[in-house]
């Protein structure tokens, strides 16, 4: 009897931890991280699924998947497994330098930083030690905020002779006040190269020997702020990207772009370019607004977790009224070029979400790149069709 991925997604425990999807082979394919293991692998197996994670699964011959004891070490291996593994549909699509790091260079006062893959290569990292790639840009910095509770490190100016804020809340050793030597901060900053590095066991070992109230905390890692951005954070909830654009020739012949991103990348075979019919010559909101119309109506083809729109106030004021009325509750952000690409929300977004946006930023300005590129070259190829 055949044992199915259905099958063994049923046995897989409602824990944190990694999963990894693996073909016939046994080369690991993906790796990723969950809240809840089971929920999430489950996932996969359903419809509606994004192009690039169907093709993965269609490859796929086995699941397995390691338990961790919370969320942050579930971020962690993750992150130390695909640095050693590089499974093909975690890179596929996608270069080094869209991943995120977490760096600590030699110093008197280290402290971790988050890098993109793309400035790595403007520090020197000879004596540095580099942790990642991570996924998430947010959980990378969530995950550092439950770290210094444990273990305080220093942001602020050595000996100023003025607590910083941080020291007032506990996240500071008091490098400011000059109230801990650079041995005993070291310490600090060693046990976080040692959590990062996947070496908890090691560095409880210590800890439960030299300081076991660090261990206790360590022991009851209270991962809740990781939690709420693993619900919020662009991999977990906003999967499928969708960017808008319009594009005419001195007001007439007028074509509007859809792009899509999946999983923060593009899904070529999900775009599709719209001729606009009915909108006035020139009148680019109407435009938009029948193009996004058009797309709606379109209850076959997955739904949106977020609409790009290139453009600023006029267009997302025009957008919201225009859904409003027709009771459509999709998230959608603009961004403004003649604004200095400022993130443009509509009326009555939440600060949770406008923070969401504003960490994944770099992926919307590829999603209106890439609209902006895929509504003038589709819509050039269209004319010549047409001529």
């Amino acid at each position: 009897m055949n044992i199915t991925l259905k099958d063994k997604v049923k046995n897989i425990p409602h824990e944190p931890g990694v999963y990894f999807w693996l073909d016939q082979n046994g080369e690991i394919l993906y790796i990723g991280r969950a809240t809840n293991l089971h929920q999430r692998t489950g996932q996969y197996l359903q419809k509606n699924i994004s192009t690039r994670i169907a093709e993965m699964i269609s490859l796929a011959c086995d699941v397995k998947y390691q338990t961790t004891e919370s969320l942050l070490e579930a971020i962690i291996l993750e992150a130390n497994l695909i640095k050693k593994h590089w499974p093909k549909y975690n890179v596929k699509d996608r270069d080094d330098r869209s991943f995120v790091y977490i760096v600590i260079s030699k110093g008197d006062y280290p402290k971790p930083i988050i890098i993109r893959g793309q400035d790595l290569k403007k520090i020197p990292l000879k004596d540095a030690k580099v942790f990642g790639p991570y996924q998430s840009l947010t959980l990378a910095q969530a995950a550092l905020r439950i770290i210094r509770r444990i273990f305080p490190y220093s942001t602020c100016v050595a000996h100023s002779g003025r607590a910083c804020f941080d020291y007032q809340i506990g996240l500071c050793p008091g490098v400011c006040l000059g109230i801990i030597n650079k041995k005993d901060y070291q310490k600090n900053i060693n046990n976080i190269i040692l959590l990062l590095g996947g070496k908890k066991e090691k560095l409880l070992a210590n800890l439960i020997k030299n300081n076991p109230d660090k261990a206790k905390a360590l022991q009851h890692i209270q991962d809740v702020t990781l939690l709420v951005e693993e619900k919020n954070v662009s991999e977990e909830n906003i999967k499928r990207i969708e960017g808008y654009d319009i594009s005419h020739l001195a007001g007439k012949e007028t074509y509007g772009s859809m792009v899509v991103f999946s999983n923060n990348q593009p899904d070529k075979n999900e775009y599709r370019l719209f001729k606009i019919k009915d909108a006035p010559a020139g009148d680019d909101e109407r435009a938009l607004s029948e193009m996004l119309l058009r797309r709606l109506a379109h209850h076959e083809w997955p739904q949106p977790d977020l609409i790009m729109i290139d453009g600023g106030g006029p267009q997302i004021d025009f957008i919201q009224k225009l859904f409003n009325n027709h009771d459509v509750k999709i998230p959608f952000v603009g961004i403004s070029k003649y604004a200095g690409d400022k993130l443009v929300f509509p009326d009555g977004t939440k600060k949770n979400s406008k923070d969401l946006m504003e960490n994944i930023k770099p992926v919307l300005i590829k999603v209106r790149e890439e609209a902006h590129r895929f509504v003038i070259s589709a819509g050039r190829r269209a004319r010549q069709i047409k001529k």
